[in-house]
């Protein structure tokens, strides 16, 4: 309580904006990447009842989701076994008796609380911004290092697939069941933009695809059956690819007529190999039908309207919009704010109009990986989108006080006097802006959990 009074009395007394970034004592409110209701313990304060994140691998730990509250000593026994430093809990989710044990539990951090409330503005605002980057730093790992171990086990189906296709079905399906575990858990799943390193084009592209469009199932309500035909439908819906030609596996605007009836050929050869899997009729249904459109435009069956399954629906639309972001020729790539736009006023009748309504409004108006300009003038680039308020995103801001490296995430729901005016092609960004946002050529997309559900209270700050 005392802390908090000192923070309020502070803020009371001291009025920054987000143009004077560095010593703003506004900084808890802009957005760090982890949930706001959690924190990182180390090891030794586990305790049962405490609600945990393991931020891992989902087959690099025995349990069957990642999140969930420690209701005996072995579950502890097995996290320390994991090889982790530390551990990301959330009080509000754990027992109230876990809170109040693990509090004064730690001597050292009663004093350290203590010392805190003596601090100066100037050091209370630097600690802040300091912790702030630590847990934006290690979320982002976080993000790529699964997103790293979804792509690894994605190249051992493929590698597989052919002479053990019941091998393939089931690395495939534990993956799936991996990443429901998170999309479907009690915490928001956002959109959340990775870097360029991050994989290789081909699991990039099966990964982006099944990221959206599981959370887009999640939107529109889906079952999880339906969300498991759906998780399992999209990372092989180009596995067929394979048996083409290296020199055909990526459509090109100057394929002639018979290079593009070959190319199209992946859809028959993907659904072979899904057959050969043993996969259910609402995934082999689903592959074949990934470039078939509503209005009969598509291929290789040219079915239309209602012969399309729920589930197809959402893979075709999924399917285009990242293959407009993401094309054989990074040259003809369109940003993500352009790929709906495209989708929507040149496109929409190939498409579904519920599926393609929910779609846009999961995305918002800038998607991550489009780059912006604020009604203060300022360039951002959009990094992480939340399908319950998709007008504020989360940016990074061209601050050339800040090095790159340093640029904490803002969250512009928490800004009164900044949104986002227009959007713009990465070539518009003046020299300086475009260096230091470093606008992505092939867009990685990964689902970012454990986002706030509620805003958080403004503390006393003032924007």
């Amino acid at each position: 309580m005392q802390n908090n009074a000192a923070r309020n009395a502070f803020a009371q007394r001291q009025h920054y904006s987000l143009k004077n970034l560095s010593p703003s004592v506004k900084l808890p409110e802009t957005g760090a990447m982890t949930d706001i209701h959690t924190q990182f313990i180390e090891l030794g304060q586990l305790r049962i009842g405490m609600f945990v994140y393991l931020d891992v691998g989902w087959m690099d730990h025995p349990f069957p989701v990642s999140n969930f509250k420690i209701s005996s000593q072995s579950q502890i026994d097995t996290i320390r076994s994991l090889g982790l430093e530390r551990i990301r809990y959330a009080p509000d989710k754990s027992s109230p008796e876990v809170n109040s044990e693990s509090k004064p539990a730690d001597s050292e951090q009663s004093i350290q609380q203590k010392n805190k409330i003596m601090e100066s503005p100037g050091a209370f605002a630097a600690r802040q911004r300091r912790e702030l980057l630590a847990n934006q730093q290690a979320s982002l790992q976080v993000c790529e290092r699964q997103f790293a171990h979804a792509a690894q086990t994605f190249k051992q189906v493929t590698d597989i697939v052919h002479s053990q296709p019941s091998q393939a079905k089931e690395l495939a399906e534990q993956l799936i069941q991996g990443f429901l575990g998170e999309i479907l858990g009690e915490d928001e799943a956002a959109i959340r933009l990775l870097s360029e390193k991050a994989g290789e084009k081909t699991s990039l592209h099966s990964i982006n695809v099944t990221v959206i469009a599981l959370l887009l199932g999640r939107a529109l309500h889906l079952s999880k059956a339906e969300m498991l035909d759906l998780g399992v439908a999209t990372i092989l819906h180009d596995i067929g690819k394979m048996d083409l030609p290296d020199r055909l596996r990526w459509q090109d605007e100057h394929f002639n007529h018979a290079e593009r009836e070959l190319y199209h050929e992946h859809v028959l050869h993907s659904l072979a190999m899904a057959r050969k899997m043993g996969l259910s009729a609402n995934v082999l249904l689903a592959i074949a039908q990934h470039h078939e459109h509503a209005d009969g435009t598509g291929y290789p069956s040219h079915v239309q309207g209602d012969k399309l399954s729920p589930i197809s629906r959402i893979v075709a639309l999924v399917n285009h919009y990242d293959n407009l972001c993401n094309p054989a020729n990074p040259a003809f790539a369109v940003t993500p704010h352009e790929a709906l736009s495209q989708i929507f006023t040149q496109h929409k009748p190939r498409f579904h109009a519920p599926t393609l309504t929910a779609f846009i409004r999961m995305m918002g108006i800038y998607p991550p990986g489009s780059v912006v300009q604020l009604t203060d003038e300022r360039y951002a680039m959009v990094v992480s989108v939340n399908s319950a308020r998709p007008i504020k995103p989360k940016v990074v801001i061209h601050n050339a006080a800040v090095p790159r490296e340093e640029a904490l995430v803002i969250n512009l729901e928490y800004e009164n006097t900044v949104c986002i005016h227009r959007s713009l092609k990465p070539l518009q960004l003046p020299k300086a802006a475009y260096d230091y946002l470093s606008p992505r050529k092939r867009l990685c997309y990964f689902f970012e959990r454990g986002l706030e559900a509620e805003p958080r209270p403004k503390d006393g700050a003032a924007a």
